[in-house]
C-alpha cells in the first residue's frame, strides 16, 4: 500500500509538474497606455481572461504545446497570436491592440480611446468615420488632453489654440477666418447637431472630449451655417474600460473648482456603459462685480444590445448664476483713461441661466456595408436678467456736447425662454466597383426654433422730462427736461438729468441700485420676439476612392420657413429654398502626405428677428457664400505629428451689420460682399511618447470689397472685417521626464499672439495686437497628480474684442490655477 501510495504521489507530481507553462503578457494601446477588460482567450481550451487596470493578463499550468491566443474588446480590433510553448516555459507577451472605430460606429456611441493632443478620426466633416487626413477640407480640433494640461474650462480657453479662430467679445461669440459665429444664432453643431447658446456664456468644456471645427461652409451636410466654419462640441461617451476622476482646482480671483468624471461597464457583458461628468465652479474675476457660479450635470449612456445596434442617451444640464459684463468702457480714445476692470454694472445686478441639452442616437449595421443613423437634440434655454449697462453713448450736457468721463446707463430687465429639435436621419452604404471604393450617405434634418410668446423685456433708459415720463435728448427743446449741475475738473456744466444714473468713469460709481424708480417702457428686443422657423433638409454624399485619389461630391436641398408675424394675428410662412454644392478630392502624394481641394457653396437666412423689424431698415436678402480651398495634409514620426497646410478664399454676399446710427441703434446696413483669402497651419501630435506639442499660424486678409450702392459707405471698401486680425498663432508644448531622478514631472510652455484689430466699421477705433506667454508644472505620484498652471506671465494689458471704446472686452491679467487630481 505505501508502494502504490508513494507511486501515485510521484505520478500525480509529474503530472503537475509537466503543466507548469505559462503565459503572461501586457495590453495597451497604441499610445503605449494599458487596456484593462480586454477578452483573452486560448482557442480550443476552453480557457479564458481579461485583462487587468493595469493591461496584465496569466494563463498558467499549461503543458507544452501550439497555443492560439485571441484577444477582443468593444472599440478594438481582434488581435491574434500564435505561440509555441515548452515544458516549464514562461511566455511572456506584449500586446498592441488598435481602435476599430471606423468598423463599429458611423456616429460617436462608444467614446475615444486616445489618450494624446491629436485625433485621427472625424465624423462631423462627413458623417462618416473618416480619418482626417482624408476629409477635403480643412478641421482644427482641441481634445480633452490639451484642455487638462492648459487647465482650460471654457469655450475662449480652447478656441486660442486653433488657427484662425478668434474671440469676438467676452461671450460665445467668435470670428472664425474673419467671418463672425455666435451661440446666441443656430449654426453651432453639438454632437453633430444643430443647436445654440445663452450667448452671454461661453460653455464650459468639462464634459466635452474635444471641441472641433469645419472651416469653411458645412451647408451640404448641416443647411444653413457660417462661411467661416462651424463648430462641433463632441460630449466625452462611456468606456467600456472603469475610470474615475476626481479634480479640485483653485487659484486667482478666489477660483473654486470641483469636477468628476465617471465611466464604465454597468453590467459584467459590458452591453450597458455609463459616464457621468458633474461640475461646481463658484468664481470671481478681475473685473468689478462679476463672478459666475456653474452647476454642471452630464450624464451618458450608451446600450450595445448587439454588435450590430448602438444607442446612446446623453443630457447636459448647466445652471449659471452671474452678472451680466458688457466691458469696459474708456474716455475719449484713450484705451488706458480706465482701469480693464471697469465695469457699469449694479451691485444688486443679476443674470441667472438654464440651460439643458438632451440628445439620443441610435446606430443599427444592417451588414457590414449598410447603417442607419437617428439621432434627436432638445435644447432649451431660459433667461432672468437684470442689468445696468451702457447706452453705447457718453452722457450729453444741455448743449447735446459729449462728457468724456460720463457713459450714459440705460436698465434691461428681461425673461425669455427658447428652444430647439433637430432630428437627423442618414443612411451609410459602402460598397465596390471594380477598382473603386465607395461610400454613400443619403439623409434627412429638420431643424426647428422656437421663442415662444411669454418672453418679455422692459427698458429704462433717456432723460427726465418736466412733465414726467423720459424720452431722448433733443438739444433744440431743452425747456422740456430736468437738469442738474455737474462739475468735473473744476469746470460746472448744466446737463440734462437721467432716468438711470450715469456712470462716472472717474469715481467709478458701482453701487446698490433701486430699480423700481426708473420709468419702463416695454421693448422689442430680437431674444423676446416670438419667433417659429424650420428647416428641412435632404442631402446626398458619395465618397470614391481608386487608388490614390478620393473624390467627394455632396448635394443638399434646402426648404427654409420661416413664420413671420408669429403668434399674431398677420402670422405669414416666408419660404426660402436652397441648392447646396460640394465638391471635394484627396490625393495620396506619398503614404503620409496628401494634397487637397475643395469648393462649397452656403447661405444663411436673415435673422427673423432683423428681418421683422420695422427700425431695421428691412427686409434684407439672405446671405450667400463660396469657399475655395486647397492644402496639404500629412503625418510624421510614425504618424504621432500631424502637419497641415490649407489655402483659402472665401467671398460671402448680402451681410448685416449695424450702421451705428446714434438716433436708431436698431438700423442696419447691408454690405454687398465681403472676401477673406488666407493661409493656416497647423501642428499637432506628439514629437516623442512623452513630448506633446499643438502649434498654429494663421494669416487672413478679410475685408469688405463691396460696400453697395450708397455713396457714404464706400469708405468701407477694403476694410479688414471687425475683430478679425490679420495674423495670429498659438504654441502649447508639454514635456514629461522619464529619467529615474524625475519620474513624474512634467512642464508645459506655450503662448498665442494675435495682431491689430478693428472694432467696427470704421477706421478710427482699433485695439492693439498682443502675446501672451503661459506655463504649467506637473508632478504625478502614482494615482494623483499636481498641477499648476500660470498664465499671461508677462502681466499683458489687453483686449479680446470688442464694439466700440464704451464696450471693449479686457483680457485677464496674470493669474494662476493649482490644481489637484486624483484618478482611480
Amino acid at each position: 500500500m505505501k508502494i502504490s501510495f508513494t507511486c501515485l504521489l510521484i505520478l500525480s507530481s509529474c503530472l503537475c509538474f509537466a503543466q507548469t507553462g505559462l503565459i503572461k503578457g501586457r495590453v495597451s494601446n497604441e499610445s503605449g497606455d494599458p487596456v484593462e477588460a480586454i477578452n483573452i482567450i486560448l482557442k480550443g481550451t476552453g480557457k479564458g481572461t481579461i485583462t487587468s487596470a493595469s493591461g496584465e493578463f496569466t494563463f498558467s499550468g499549461l503543458s507544452a504545446g501550439s497555443y492560439q491566443l485571441v484577444a477582443t474588446g468593444v472599440g478594438y480590433q481582434t488581435l491574434g497570436r500564435t505561440i509555441s510553448l515548452a515544458e516549464q516555459q514562461t511566455v511572456t507577451l506584449n500586446l498592441t491592440v488598435q481602435e476599430a472605430m471606423q468598423e463599429l460606429q458611423t456616429v460617436e456611441i462608444v467614446g475615444r480611446r486616445e489618450t494624446t493632443y491629436k485625433n485621427d478620426i472625424s465624423f462631423i466633416a462627413s458623417k462618416t468615420a473618416t480619418p482626417l487626413k482624408d476629409v477635403p477640407q480643412a478641421v482644427s480640433y482641441v481634445t480633452k488632453e490639451v484642455l487638462r494640461d492648459q487647465g482650460a474650462f471654457t469655450m475662449g480657453d480652447a478656441v486660442k489654440n486653433m488657427s484662425g479662430v478668434n474671440q469676438f467679445t467676452f461671450y460665445d461669440d467668435l470670428t472664425i477666418r474673419g467671418f463672425r459665429m455666435n451661440g446666441g444664432s443656430t449654426t453651432q453643431l453639438f454632437n453633430g447637431l444643430r443647436t445654440f447658446s445663452g450667448f452671454w456664456k461661453q460653455p464650459p468644456v468639462n464634459y466635452l472630449e474635444r471641441v472641433e471645427v469645419v472651416k469653411g461652409a458645412a451647408s451640404a451636410l448641416y443647411g444653413n451655417s457660417s462661411p467661416g466654419g462651424t463648430i462641433n462640441r463632441v460630449t466625452k461617451k462611456p468606456l467600456t474600460t472603469p475610470q474615475k476622476s476626481l479634480l479640485f482646482t483653485t487659484g486667482s480671483f478666489n477660483t473654486m473648482r470641483v469636477l468628476a468624471d465617471f465611466t464604465g461597464p454597468m453590467n459584467e457583458s459590458k452591453t450597458l456603459l455609463y459616464r457621468l461628468n458633474l461640475g461646481y465652479v463658484n468664481a470671481q474675476s478681475f473685473r468689478n462685480l462679476q463672478f459666475d457660479k456653474n452647476i454642471i450635470i452630464a450624464p451618458s449612456v450608451s446600450f450595445l444590445p448587439t454588435t450590430k445596434t448602438r444607442i446612446n442617451f446623453d443630457l447636459v444640464y448647466n445652471k449659471s448664476n452671474s452678472r451680466l459684463d458688457r466691458g469696459q468702457s474708456v474716455k475719449g480714445n484713450d484705451l488706458y483713461s480706465s482701469s480693464t476692470a471697469t465695469s457699469l454694472n449694479a451691485v444688486n445686478d443679476y443674470l441667472n441661466e438654464e440651460t439643458y441639452l438632451i440628445t439620443t442616437s441610435l446606430n443599427h449595421q444592417f451588414s457590414a456595408n449598410t447603417s442607419f443613423n437617428m439621432a434627436y437634440l432638445r435644447t432649451g434655454y431660459t433667461e432672468d436678467l437684470l442689468e445696468h449697462r451702457s447706452s453705447n453713448v457718453n452722457a450729453i450736457d444741455s448743449a447735446g456736447k459729449a462728457i468724456d468721463n460720463l457713459v450714459a446707463r440705460q436698465v434691461f430687465v428681461r425673461q425669455t425662454k427658447s428652444f430647439m429639435d433637430n432630428v437627423s436621419l442618414f443612411l451609410n452604404h459602402n460598397f465596390r466597383t471594380g477598382r473603386a471604393e465607395h461610400k454613400f450617405v443619403v439623409g434627412y434634418d429638420y431643424i426647428q426654433s422656437t421663442t415662444p410668446k411669454g418672453s418679455g423685456q422692459q427698458t429704462a433708459n433717456g432723460y427726465l422730462l418736466k412733465a414726467g415720463g423720459a424720452a431722448a435728448y433733443n438739444a433744440k427743446r431743452p425747456d422740456l427736461y430736468q437738469f442738474y449741475n455737474y462739475t468735473a475738473n473744476g469746470v460746472m456744466r448744466s446737463i440734462p438729468k437721467p432716468n438711470v444714473s450715469h456712470y462716472d468713469l472717474t469715481l467709478q460709481n458701482n453701487q446698490l441700485e433701486d430699480p423700481t424708480k426708473y420709468i419702463y417702457n416695454v421693448t422689442t428686443n430680437a431674444s423676446t420676439t416670438p419667433v417659429f422657423y424650420s428647416l428641412h433638409g435632404i442631402y446626398l454624399q458619395e465618397q470614391v476612392k481608386i487608388d490614390r485619389l478620393q473624390i467627394l461630391l455632396g448635394l443638399r436641398y434646402d426648404t427654409y420657413i420661416d413664420k413671420k408675424g408669429y403668434t399674431t394675428s398677420t402670422e405669414s410662412n416666408v419660404t426660402q429654398h436652397a441648392f447646396l454644392p460640394r465638391i471635394g478630392a484627396v490625393y495620396s502624394v506619398t503614404k503620409n502626405v496628401n494634397l487637397y481641394g475643395t469648393y462649397t457653396t452656403g447661405y444663411n437666412p436673415q435673422d427673423a428677428t432683423v428681418q421683422s423689424d420695422p427700425l431695421s431698415g428691412g427686409p434684407f436678402d439672405p446671405i450667400r457664400s463660396t469657399l475655395k480651398e486647397v492644402g496639404l495634409k500629412s503625418e510624421w514620426l510614425d504618424g504621432r505629428l500631424t502637419a497641415n497646410l490649407s489655402v483659402y478664399d472665401i467671398t460671402q454676399t448680402n451681410t448685416l451689420y449695424s450702421a451705428n446710427a446714434a438716433d436708431n441703434p436698431n438700423l442696419m446696413i447691408q454690405i454687398g460682399q465681403e472676401r477673406a483669402k488666407g493661409v493656416e497651419v497647423d501642428v499637432t501630435g506628439n514629437i516623442l511618447p512623452n513630448w506633446s506639442l499643438i502649434a498654429t499660424y494663421s494669416r487672413n486678409d478679410a475685408k469688405i470689397t463691396d460696400a453697395g450702392s450708397r455713396a457714404a459707405d464706400q469708405v468701407l471698401v477694403n476694410m479688414q472685417k471687425p475683430n478679425a486680425p490679420k495674423e495670429q498663432g498659438s504654441l502649447w508644448t508639454k514635456y514629461t521626464f522619464v529619467s529615474a531622478g524625475l519620474n513624474g514631472l512634467g512642464i508645459g510652455l506655450g503662448g498665442n499672439f494675435v495682431t491689430e484689430r478693428n472694432l467696427s466699421l470704421n477706421n478710427t477705433q482699433t485695439i492693439p495686437g498682443y502675446t501672451l506667454l503661459n506655463a504649467a508644472v506637473y508632478y504625478k505620484i502614482d494615482k494623483f497628480q499636481f498641477q499648476v498652471n500660470l498664465n499671461n506671465l508677462a502681466n499683458k494689458t489687453y483686449w479680446v474684442g470688442g464694439y466700440d471704446y464704451l464696450r471693449l472686452f479686457p483680457g485677464t491679467p496674470r493669474n494662476f490655477m493649482a490644481t489637484v487630481s486624483y484618478t482611480f
